[in-house]
C-alpha cells in the first residue's frame, strides 16, 4: 500500500504511480491519438461534414458517464475498504484471543503457551496468501508436533489452522486447564476469526458482475470514439489534445477501480497485509511475554 502526504500537491501531481498508469495507457493513447489526427486532418482539410458537428450530445453523455464512472469506483472502494475493516478485526480479535488465552494458562504450561502464540500469528500470514492464491511456508512458524506436513498438505492453510486451534482448545477443556465458562468465551474469538476468512473469501472470489464491466469498457470506448466529430468544427486541431485529456481521464478512473476492487494482491494500492501480519505475530509474542515462562 502506498503511503502519502495528502498535503503535498505537486509531490502526487508527479508522483510515479502517476506515470505508470501513463504506461499503461501508452498503445491505447498512441492509437487516440493517430485516430484522432485522421479524423480531424479529414474534416478540416478535406471533407466538409453534411451536418454540423455539437458537443450537446457528447455533454449530456458525459453526464451519464460520469455518473456511471462515480458508480463503479465507489463501488470498488467499498470492496476496498470492507477488506480492511476485517483485517482491522483480524488485528483485535488476535489480540483479544492471545490475552485470554495468556490470563486463562498457567505460566507453566509452556507447551501450550508456544502452540497459541505460534498458530494465531500464523493465521493471518497464511490467509493473505490464502486470499493470493498460495501460501508462503518461510512465513509460517512450526509449533512442532508434525503440524507444519499437515498445513503443506492441505488446501485451505488459514482453515486448518483454525481447526487445529480449536482442537487444542477442546482438548485443553479436557485436561481441566480450562472452563466451560472459558471455552464460550474462546469459541466467541474463534467464531469471529471463521466470519473474517469467509468475508475476505467473498470480496476475493466475487469480482464485479463481467456484464457490469464490459459495457462500462463500452461505453467509455463508444464516447470517446465519437468525440472528434463533435469537437473537430469548434476547436480544430485543438481537438485533439481535448480528446486524449478526456481520454486519459476516463480510463484512468476504470484503472484504478480494477485495482482497488481486489485489495488482497500486490498492486500499489492493495492493503498492506504483509504489514498487518508482522503486527499481529508482534504483539501476539509480546501479550505471551506478560506472564512468560
Amino acid at each position: 500500500m502506498q503511503r502519502y502526504n495528502p498535503k503535498k500537491w505537486l509531490g502526487m501531481i508527479f508522483h510515479s504511480y502517476n506515470r505508470a498508469i501513463m504506461r499503461q495507457l501508452a498503445p491505447s493513447s498512441i492509437f487516440m491519438l493517430l485516430y484522432t489526427t485522421v479524423v480531424s486532418y479529414i474534416v478540416i482539410e478535406v471533407y466538409d461534414m453534411p451536418f454540423k458537428s455539437s458537443t450537446q450530445v457528447h455533454s449530456i453523455m458525459g453526464i451519464v458517464l460520469g455518473l456511471i464512472l462515480v458508480f463503479r469506483m465507489n463501488s470498488a472502494y467499498e470492496r476496498w475498504w470492507e477488506g480492511r475493516t476485517q483485517w482491522g478485526l483480524i488485528v483485535n480479535d488476535s489480540r483479544n484471543l492471545a490475552q485470554k488465552l495468556n490470563a486463562m494458562l498457567s505460566s507453566k504450561d509452556a507447551e501450550n503457551r508456544r502452540f497459541f502464540r505460534i498458530m494465531i500469528s500464523n493465521f493471518p500470514f497464511a490467509l493473505k496468501e490464502h486470499l493470493r492464491s498460495g501460501v508462503n511456508f518461510d512465513e509460517i512458524e512450526d509449533p512442532g508436533s508434525d503440524i507444519i506436513n499437515k498445513l503443506k498438505q492441505a488446501k485451505n492453510v488459514p482453515n486448518v489452522i483454525l481447526t487445529l486451534i480449536y482442537s487444542r482448545i477442546q482438548q485443553l477443556l479436557t485436561e481441566n486447564k480450562i472452563t466451560g465458562e472459558q471455552l464460550i468465551v474462546l469459541d466467541t474469538e474463534l467464531h469471529e476469526y471463521t466470519s473474517i476468512q469467509g468475508a475476505c473469501e467473498r470480496i476475493k472470489n466475487t469480482p464485479i458482475p463481467y456484464s457490469y464491466s464490459m459495457y462500462i469498457k463500452k461505453f467509455i470506448f463508444l464516447f470517446v470514439i465519437t468525440l472528434p466529430f463533435g469537437f473537430v468544427t469548434t476547436f480544430y486541431y485543438f481537438t485533439i489534445p481535448i480528446v486524449l485529456l478526456i481520454f486519459y481521464i476516463l480510463v484512468s478512473i476504470e484503472l484504478i477501480a480494477e485495482e482497488i476492487e481486489d485489495p488482497f494482491g500486490l498492486d500499489v494500492n492493495d492493503l498492506p497485509t504483509d504489514a498487518l501480519a508482522e503486527k499481529v505475530r508482534n504483539d501476539v509474542r509480546e501479550i505471551f511475554e506478560v506472564t512468560g515462562s
